[in-house]
């Protein structure tokens, strides 16, 4: 069987570093590549701009955090191109009206104090065991800077404005996987047991000692498990 193309949709203010280490271990598995979010400020517009550039045939799509919302926005405009389905770390719900004023504070203090920004974002990203890893700290901040802050603003905007993915999940039919780090405080393990058991056959996956930044935090166990779903195929 020839190689699926898989492509990598990364979260906010995360690049094609944030997938490191699962494009170097899938690489005899799939044709992998990393697709770009940072130029639009909607969902929609966001996924429209994948589907231009992606493989014009099937693929398998894996997206994490606002990549996941990016995915589910995909496959409803173009299901048919979607080979198989990952969903990490991320949420089918719409925003809540407390998570987007919190959105709108950090739109507010990226225009003033971009760097505030990413010093308050760490702890939300990471488990605390790994706060005092200074080589991942010094990826995400480094992903972070080389977004920038209109980046951040249009990324923020787009998660406000997101619809309700869940009445869509039951028309998910390929092999789906949903995993999330067991102490993820951003898009808690619930809210992926909810995806998982609306969508017929999804596995879930819940990787222990881990945060909101799974690819980073636990890089060989999401690889494994990426590997064992793309093998669904």
């Amino acid at each position: 069987m020839t190689r699926p193309h898989l492509l990598l949709l990364p979260g906010l203010l995360c690049d094609a570093r944030l997938w490191q280490y699962q494009a170097a271990a899938l690489a005899a598995t799939a044709h992998v590549s990393v697709a770009d979010v940072s130029d639009e400020d909607s969902i929609a517009a966001m996924a429209s701009a994948v589907l231009a550039q992606a493989p014009a045939d099937e693929f398998a799509l894996a997206g994490f955090s606002l990549g996941g919302y990016v995915a589910l926005e995909i496959f409803r405009q173009a299901p048919q191109r979607v080979l198989a389905l990952a969903l990490l770390d991320t949420s089918a719900r719409p925003d809540t009206d407390e998570n987007s004023e919190a959105r709108m504070q950090s739109i507010r203090l990226a225009a003033m104090d971009f760097p505030a920004v990413i010093e308050g974002l760490l702890p939300k990203l990471v488990h605390p065991a790994h706060l005092d890893d200074p080589g991942l700290l010094e990826v995400i901040r480094a992903m972070a800077n080389s977004q920038g802050a209109q980046v951040c603003i249009n990324q923020q905007r787009a998660m406000i404005g997101r619809v309700d993915s869940r009445p869509d999940l039951y028309r998910i039919a390929c092999p789906t996987l949903v995993l999330c780090g067991s102490d993820d405080a951003i898009t808690p393990p619930e809210v992926h047991r909810e995806m998982a058991d609306a969508i017929t056959g999804a596995q879930l996956a819940i990787i222990e000692t881990c945060g909101h930044l799974a690819p980073l935090e636990q890089p060989d166990a999401v690889s494994k498990e990426l590997k064992n779903w793309l093998a669904r195929l």
